[in-house]
């Protein structure tokens, strides 16, 4: 051995290291098993052996080049081995071992050979000690904890650290650690923390880190440090992984492995671009995924069980291979629908809320059957499918709000039989290019809420900055919303879909639907029931017309005042237009009978009338032929009784020919007796009284002869009163029955 230079050290990185530091592996083991703590010092070149004043005693090796197999297999050595910028020819080998403890301080391997060792102490690789092969710690168990940090693995294509059923009591301290190739830690148990901040984990080939079933003691940290952020290239594999505190993943980079996965099963639900899959993972605390996270494959994590908050704000995960713009652009085209998922939540259970303010997301949103206890925040976020689901929701629940406010939407939110504790609000955000069904290629809803229920309120309103606008249908079919449906100043509907809202049965203390502008479609309020209706004429301008079938509403927002004739001329106006010309009795029932309810009678009858009207045009135009004798039966009808609902109208006519009978009559000369025998004094009025006046005889009824002209005038009488007889009675039935219910 040629003699060692005073004061120089190795560099156990250059692959061809001098002379003076090789040493036998051989004579190594024999220093082991020669080790006494109590003497001064083994006699050995660069200091072999000199012991340090610590407990346990430490045999320390360094700037050495050892030649040769280390070989402890099986080995019990009740005291430290620290190696200092040593390289190793060959993978020592400790395999059975049992030590006190084991540092490998600014070394290099070709790998590490530790199949079921034991150490009472901690298991360092540290100092930027870099390995190039198979740390291989298999079953192995540490009453300390093992240390990685700055460490370099190397094994590409292969286990850089295999480590399956690893049992740790400490913690597992990998912070800045490099690995190249797969870290395998299934089944490892941890007393402590795993904390991996500021690793990176490269394996394009497919697992960058394999931790199914992995138990952590503490937190799980993939956060940053002050020298880089988390990175990984491949998959993170954390089935059934139980952390009983945070699984951090803060301002992490993960990108997808080179090739998808295909686990063999039903590829509808699988995620093969994901980066990181978790799928039955228990966290005790938190999941951060927030803080500049970015993701360029799936983040997955289903049937999952969070006891704290799952984080997402200022996240990005992205689908589109760098293509999303993540903002609208016009005569561009953009890329959507995408084929795979961004964020796979289904089935997973939040103890706390979600939390998503400002997040980017290419690729769809899947939330189904998912819960959080908590509220959902998704303010300022961007989430893009363009012409697909962007988030699919369905039976998704959350026990307090789902607040999207200042969203923008390039997809459909579909979340039928969703269930809100508190609020939806959608307060001037925008909503674009819904997907598509995949039979027709028709479009999908912007919101699809059917049967949903919604504790407080959904609110689909402007906000400070600008108009909530939806290009597609808002569905809100069948919804239960416990307090007010507010599109305060919207702008809905577009020339992408027929329907601007469809409420179809919705259910709602308050409907406001005084909109910015007229619906561009159809809007659908049949079978809809609400207290309040809020409205403005914009709203029954739809461009689409209003199907407004047993829809009922108790009052008005803005009532109409007992003298206030134009304003229930202008409804029935607005009426008429939103049914597109079309009559139909139920609308003018319900605004009649809402008008009632609130002491309104002239009016109500003034809707009733209107009713008639246009049900006898309606009747016109169907029969044609007939048409006009139906048209001037209807204007009979409507001037002389207003259709039976202005009774006392019928009693003025009746005073009117009463008086016009009684001048005629009087005016002609005496009639004839229509019975010789009888002896009568002509009176003009009781003969006009007795035609009119069905029933009653008042003694000139049938007793008096006319020709001529009058013959005619007093058959005229004789129907005008029946009818309007009946028509005033037919009234004051109607005016009785209503004021004893």
């Amino acid at each position: 051995m040629t003699e060692e230079p005073l004061g120089r050290r190795l560099d156990p990185f250059d692959p061809q290291p001098p002379d003076w530091a090789r040493v036998r592996a051989d004579e190594v083991v024999r220093q082991v098993f020669a080790f006494e703590p109590g003497s001064a010092g083994l006699g050995l070149p660069g200091g072999w052996g000199r012991r340090r004043p610590t407990t346990p005693p430490v045999l320390r090796f360094s700037d050495r080049y050892i030649v040769g197999v280390l070989d402890l297999r099986a080995v019990e050595f009740l005291h430290l081995l620290e190696f200092v910028r040593c390289r190793f020819e060959e993978p020592p080998d400790l395999r059975q071992a049992k030590i006190a403890g084991c540092e490998f301080d600014t070394c290099w391997l070709p790998g590490i050979e530790g199949r079921n060792l034991y150490s009472d102490n901690d298991l360092r690789l540290v100092g930027g000690t870099r390995v190039e092969g198979k740390v291989d710690l298999t079953d192995a168990e540490v009453s300390g904890s093992l240390d990685l940090t700055r460490a370099r693995l190397t094994n590409v294509g292969g286990y850089a650290l295999h480590a399956d059923r690893l049992q740790l009591a400490g913690a597992l301290l990998a912070a800045n650690l490099e690995v190249r190739g797969q870290m395998r830690i299934p089944g490892l148990r941890t007393g402590g923390n795993i904390n991996l901040a500021g690793a990176l984990l490269d394996s394009p080939e497919g697992y960058a880190l394999d931790g199914n079933g992995l138990h952590v003691g503490g937190n799980l940290q993939c956060i940053p440090t002050s020298e880089r952020r988390f990175q990984s290239t491949g998959r993170l594999y954390l089935p059934s992984a139980k952390i009983d505190s945070d699984f951090s993943l803060r301002g992490a980079l993960l990108r997808p492995a080179a090739e998808d996965y295909n686990d063999g099963g039903n590829q509808r639900f699988f995620d093969p671009r994901a980066t990181l899959i978790a799928d039955r993972m228990q966290v005790s605390g938190n999941v951060d995924l927030d803080k500049d996270l970015v993701s360029t494959g799936t983040l997955r994590i289903v049937n999952a069980h969070i006891g704290g908050s799952l984080r997402l704000s200022g996240a990005t995960i992205d689908l589109s291979d760098g293509t999303e713009p993540f903002e609208e652009r016009t005569g561009a085209t953009l890329p959507g629908p995408y084929e795979h998922r961004a964020l796979h939540l289904d089935g997973t259970e939040v103890g706390g809320g979600i939390d998503a303010r400002d997040t980017r997301i290419a690729g769809q949103v899947r939330l189904v059957d998912v819960s959080a206890h908590g509220s959902v925040v998704l303010d300022g976020s961007v989430l893009s499918n363009r012409n697909g689901d962007v988030v699919e929701g369905r039976r998704f629940t959350t026990g307090g709000n789902l607040d999207a406010r200042g969203v923008v939407v390039f997809g459909s939110i579909l979340l039928p039989e969703a269930s809100i504790g508190a609020n939806f609000d959608l307060r001037f955000s925008r909503l674009v290019n819904p997907g598509r069904y995949r039979r027709d290629q028709s479009r999908k809803p912007s919101v699809d809420l059917r049967v949903a229920q919604i504790g407080r309120d959904l609110v689909c309103a402007r906000g400070e900055r600008q108009a909530f606008s939806a290009q597609g249908e808002i569905r809100i079919r069948r919804a239960e919303i416990g307090r007010q449906t507010n599109f305060q100043g919207a702008e809905l509907g577009s020339r992408l879909s027929e329907t601007a809202i469809n409420a179809y049965g919705l259910i709602t203390q308050e409907l406001r639907v005084d909109v910015a502008s007229p619906p561009r479609g159809q809007v659908n309020l049949r079978h809809a029931r609400c207290a309040t209706l809020a409205d403005n004429d914009k709203f029954w301008d739809a461009t689409g017309h209003i199907s407004l079938h047993d829809f009922r509403y108790d009052a008005l927002a803005e009532p109409i005042e007992l003298d206030d004739d134009e304003q229930v001329a202008h409804r029935l106006k607005l009426l008429r237009n939103a049914m597109g010309d079309i009559y139909r009795p139920g609308p003018y029932d319900q605004l009649a009978a809402m008008l009632r309810n609130s002491g309104n009678e002239e009016h109500a009858a003034t809707v009733l009338i209107d009713k008639q009207r246009w049900r006898y045009s309606a009747l016109a135009d169907g029969y044609r032929i007939l048409g006009f004798p139906v048209r001037l039966w209807s204007w009979l009808q409507r001037s002389m009784v207003g259709y039976g609902y202005r009774p006392m109208r019928a009693l003025l006519w009746l005073v009117a020919l009463l008086v016009g009978g009684s001048v005629w009559f009087s005016l002609q000369p005496r009639p004839v007796e229509a019975n010789a025998d009888d002896h009568l004094v002509w009176n003009p009025l009781l003969y006009t009284l007795d035609q009119l006046v069905p029933i009653v005889d008042f003694g000139h009824k049938n007793r008096w002869h006319f020709e001529g002209a009058s013959q005619w005038i007093t058959a005229g009488l004789v129907a005008a009163g029946w009818i309007l007889a009946t028509t005033v009675a037919a009234g004051i039935t109607r005016m009785l029955r209503r004021s004893s219910t």
